[in-house]
């Protein structure tokens, strides 16, 4: 391979590793939103008895986005598994605040997103 080939393959990875570090950078300020607003959610659950889970929500919202997965040529099972260890952590957390009580806190109050 010629030296400029290889400046050429190294100025693509360079691009292709910066645009990867920013997408990262959106999945943890995305993901700190979706948690925040499902906090939310959580303490709602827990002042008015709710139960942590809603499996009938849960299955639609992994059906929802495996069809989007599927759309943005992602692969569904990728898609289901991701979303099911993001609502692990969100049941876990709203099982916390009916452990401990709610806390009262601001911010939405509607349970779409948990």
């Amino acid at each position: 391979m010629s030296v400029d080939a290889i400046r050429h393959a190294a100025d693509l990875l360079r691009g292709h590793r910066e645009s990867i570090d920013r997408l990262d950078a959106i999945l943890v300020f995305t993901l700190a939103e979706r948690f925040k607003h499902t906090q939310a959610v959580g303490v709602l659950k827990a002042q008015h008895g709710l139960p942590p889970s809603d499996p009938a929500r849960e299955s639609v919202q992994i059906a929802r986005l495996e069809r989007l997965a599927e759309q943005a040529d992602l692969d569904p099972e990728f898609a289901r598994k991701f979303l099911n260890f993001i609502i692990s952590e969100v049941i876990r957390h709203h099982e916390r605040h009916l452990e401990n009580g709610p806390a009262v806190t601001g911010g939405p109050t509607q349970t779409q997103g948990d």
